[in-house]
């Protein structure tokens, strides 16, 4: 199996199902996942498009046997990028040029415009019809020895039907008369995507290709290459592309959709690989949540479906979530540790700090980035904004001042501080609220409101406790908004001050 991705852009979620699926049977299947960087397009392809590509590869665990940056005796068919293997391409342009398979052709741009738009008029396919095709000897060389370059071109049988087995859509014809003789080398001595494609996976010794539906018409020109070389053909199966909720072409204007985005925002690699796997597969159960074991294990090319594909970024929030909450604790600490640290919220990955995050934001956590979010609003106390709007407003009117004023000499005399630091918040707020004739939500939403300046939230007990912390592990950027217990009493004194 091959993922042969073209270094134009980041790694788009399709190509990474593209990279999962051969992944996958090539793992079920004890054969090997080779990777190709198809970078003849030297306009837009790029060295960095290429390692983003490898990160993203490596974050999801899409481990290759061979490839690039392998050492020789882990890649012995190599180079595999394709901009390496002109020679390799060179040789068998030769050899179908001296089978008569190939010729050269030195038709100016114009001349082919021509042809197109005669054969437009004509209401015929608007095939190759120049005269190079019969060309003789000669006449190749005068045109050589004047110094013109020539393009190659296949010789295409006329009115044969090709016929395949495709893996995943059945049996598929296509008939030459379609095609016309095509380009196989530029005349920058660049070969065309097809045939260099035909090329690698051939001496790659490629045995399946599984590829989007769009490759589908190259197969024809890839099929005639292989046998004109005497070549096995692969196995073909040509997969549904991924499309967006209103089912139109997954594109930017849906959002996120290179796997670099979603692991900055904060999705795992585990949720991602088993989102894609049901993106057109599945494994004829209800079952929806997998780990990669059980994926490797139970994928296969016959439960892919034909159908199109929908790419549901809510579904995949829900399930990232899911796989979140079944971590255990210290592998949750770990993951929630470094996304934090990447992103200037910490200063270290581990620690008491980290593990009290991660045990208060647990059973929330969709993605990792919520307990970014969550240390950003832990430390910050929009108590002044809140009691400005008209949110708090049933909270104020029923005698929020009690209960401020209560809180308030509860930290005068130190009580409250002692109270956060043993964990024992909520036994000081039922004590108020035996005092006051307070409970429920009359009770614990103005307690709220004085401690956090916020309505809505994690525990107030678990924040409390959090914010008491000895806070080293907190960035430098992070502690420019951190507000602490003696400023909020202090704000919170003057707000009580005008009620």
């Amino acid at each position: 199996m091959r993922f042969a991705p073209s270094p134009t852009g980041n790694l788009h979620v399709g190509g990474a199902r593209t990279a999962l699926f051969n992944w996958l049977y090539a793992r079920n299947q004890g054969g090997k996942f080779i990777l190709r960087v198809e970078d003849t397009d030297q306009a837009r392809s790029t060295r960095a498009s290429e390692e983003a590509m490898l990160r993203d590869l490596a974050w999801l665990g899409l481990n290759y046997d061979e490839g690039p940056n392998l050492d020789v005796t882990r890649a012995p068919l190599g180079p595999y990028r394709q901009s390496e293997r002109t020679d390799i391409y060179m040789k068998y342009v030769n050899q179908l040029v001296d089978n008569g398979v190939a010729y050269p052709c030195f038709c100016t741009d114009e001349e082919l415009e021509a042809m197109k738009v005669d054969a437009e008029a004509q209401g015929l396919p608007p095939v190759y019809r120049g005269k190079w095709k019969s060309a003789t000897a000669a006449e190749v060389q005068e045109m050589l020895d004047a110094g013109n370059v020539p393009v190659y071109r296949f010789r295409v049988p006329e009115d044969e039907e090709i016929v395949i087995e495709d893996l995943v859509r059945g049996r598929v014809a296509f008939n030459t008369n379609t095609l016309g003789d095509f380009v196989i080398m530029r005349s920058n001595g660049l070969p065309v995507y097809n045939f260099c494609v035909t090329i690698d996976d051939a001496t790659m010794g490629i045995s399946h290709v599984l590829r989007a539906e769009e490759h589908l018409p190259n197969t024809l020109r890839q099929v005639l290459i292989y046998r004109a070389l005497g070549w096995p053909t692969p196995q073909f199966g040509h997969m549904s592309i991924i499309l967006a909720p209103d089912r139109s072409k997954l594109s930017k204007r849906h959002g996120a959709t290179s796997v670099g985005q979603f692991a900055e925002m904060g999705y795992i690699p585990e949720a991602m690989n088993n989102y894609l796997a049901l993106l057109g597969w599945n494994d004829g159960t209800e079952q929806e949540i997998f780990t990669n074991e059980e994926l490797r294990e139970k994928f296969s090319i016959s439960r892919i479906t034909k159908s199109a594909a929908i790419f549901d970024v809510e579904k995949l929030k829900w399930m990232n979530g899911q796989m979140l909450r079944a971590l255990t604790p210290e592998d949750l600490e770990s993951r929630v540790g470094t996304f934090l640290k990447q992103n200037d919220l910490l200063t270290v990955d581990q620690g008491a700090w980290v593990a009290r995050l991660v045990e208060m934001t647990q059973k929330s956590l969709e993605l990792l980035s919520d307990a970014g979010k969550e240390v950003q609003t832990l430390v910050t106390y929009p108590l002044e904004e809140l009691v400005a709007s008209a949110e708090c407003k049933e909270v104020l009117d029923d005698n929020f001042k009690e209960v401020a004023e209560a809180i308030l000499a509860a930290y005068d005399s130190g009580e409250l501080l002692e109270t956060m630091k043993a964990g024992e918040l909520k036994k000081f707020f039922n004590t108020i609220g035996k005092a006051q004739g307070r409970k429920g939500k009359r009770l614990f939403m103005p307690m709220r409101v004085a401690l956090t300046g916020q309505m809505h939230g994690t525990d107030v007990g678990q924040q409390m406790v959090l914010l008491t912390t000895e806070a080293g592990e907190i960035s430098d950027q992070v502690r420019q908004t951190l507000v602490g217990l003696p400023e909020r009493m202090d704000r919170l004194r003057k707000f009580v001050a005008t009620l």
